[in-house]
């Protein structure tokens, strides 16, 4: 049956890997081995689920959002919105409970895994969280990889938690890390992104997530380069990243060994990243391979924030956000990253839920600001508006931000 249905549906776009259960392994293979999709011949069940999750793994790798050219506003832009986030204080057992609220009104998320985080997350540390068999990690990947507004929002405190347990685990790990080794991951890049990366060799690139990587060379390279290869719309990349602890140690990207605190133990010698972990790319070479031409080695050297060019342009972008902070700062970085909907979509969700009159009133002033910059005049007179009014019952008659509110209007 296999052989007469698999020729017919390799072509679809949606499909990403077929693997084949029978009876006769031998006979099978003949066909299957001609077909660029059918990544295996089993007769039994336990070697599909290993490779299934195999494949899973490396799915979710090739889908971290990566930056390059580190002389880009954009570019730059991405760090400062990690700093966004992380300086964000939040009361986490509302968090934890908007999480689940939002989590019982999505259709793909059972309710057995979220009664779980409901009952036990403070039983478990962030990292436990990161590495189970979760909605934690796809919610939180597909979050950051789309800039979701909504998954943001309601993961900022994971976000947050997660990031000072590898800082923490950091510090106690230091005095047994060597000064300088080197990490390994494979994954798959896509044809335009790989141009980029060519493009950027000697420049800056930075992965807009947390970083899984390995000290195991040859895992990386079988389980996730070289698979990635097999898809003709794609490049197999084994990242090969030189780290010296020191310049991780001063920036404000730290990692840790988490094969022993993670849900799963002892698990492919894993060296966690905390998020958007600068590198430069040194070099980019070809792996030589017998069966396919889209194989690449690079190597990346973490960079910290003893970088100078780094610095001024990072210093320089910071200085222009000072007047916001928290999620209002976001916000703003979100219209400079070029996606002014969403910094739309957060707005309107700040509004709503602002805490006090004056957040009330800088949220409404700022998604005037966010309809001035896409063009929508009447709309933004009418929060630039909507904001004064509350001003004007809140602040004193020589109020700063009344003048601010004045200001805009008549620009509009």
């Amino acid at each position: 049956l296999g052989r007469q249905i698999v020729p017919e549906i390799e072509a679809l776009p949606q499909l990403e890997a077929i693997y084949v259960f029978c009876g006769n392994q031998s006979v099978h293979e003949q066909w299957a081995k001609k077909i660029s999709k059918v990544k295996g011949v089993y007769t039994k069940i336990e070697p599909i689920c290993q490779a299934l999750e195999i494949d899973r793994q490396r799915c979710d790798q090739a889908m971290i959002p990566i930056s390059f050219n580190g002389r880009d506003a954009l570019f730059m832009y991405t760090q400062l919105l990690k700093e966004a986030l992380l300086e964000i204080e939040d009361d986490d057992k509302k968090s934890i409970k908007d999480l689940v609220d939002y989590c019982r009104e999505q259709d793909d998320i059972s309710e057995d895994q979220i009664k779980l985080v409901e009952r036990e997350y403070r039983d478990h540390t962030p990292i436990w969280w990161y590495t189970a068999e979760t909605f934690i990690y796809p919610m939180l990947n597909r979050g950051l990889r789309q800039m979701d507004v909504d998954i943001i929002l309601k993961m900022g405190f994971f976000i947050r938690h997660l990031h000072q347990h590898i800082k923490e685990l950091h510090s106690e790990q230091q005095g047994n890390m060597p000064t300088n080794f080197q990490v390994f991951r494979g994954q798959g890049l896509s044809m335009e992104d790989f141009e980029k990366m060519k493009k950027t060799k000697g420049g800056l690139m930075s992965f807009n997530n947390f970083l899984s990587t390995s000290r195991n060379r040859e895992i990386s390279f079988k389980n996730f380069a070289r698979p990635a290869a097999s898809n003709t719309n794609s490049v197999g990349i084994l990242f090969i990243m030189n780290i010296d602890t020191a310049i991780c140690t001063k920036s404000s990207t730290p990692f840790a060994e988490v094969s022993k605190v993670g849900y799963y133990k002892d698990k492919e010698e894993e060296i966690l990243f905390s998020t958007h972990a600068i590198f430069r790319i040194d070099r980019i070479e070809r792996i030589p391979d017998n069966h396919c031409d889209r194989l690449y080695e690079v190597t990346l050297t973490i960079v910290g924030n003893d970088n100078h060019e780094l610095n001024t342009l990072t210093a320089h972008l910071r200085e222009k956000s000072t007047w916001a902070t928290g999620w209002a700062r976001f916000g703003y970085i979100l219209i400079k990253l070029g996606e002014p909907a969403k910094a739309e979509q957060l707005y309107q969700m700040l509004i709503e839920k602002a805490p006090s009159d004056k957040d009330r009133a800088d949220y409404n002033h700022q998604l005037g600001w966010v309809y001035y910059n896409m063009g929508q005049y009447s709309k933004a007179l009418l929060y630039y508006e909507k904001s004064l009014d509350i001003y004007k019952k809140i602040l004193s008659p020589n109020g700063l931000s009344l003048a601010s509110s004045y200001n805009n209007i008549g620009l509009v």
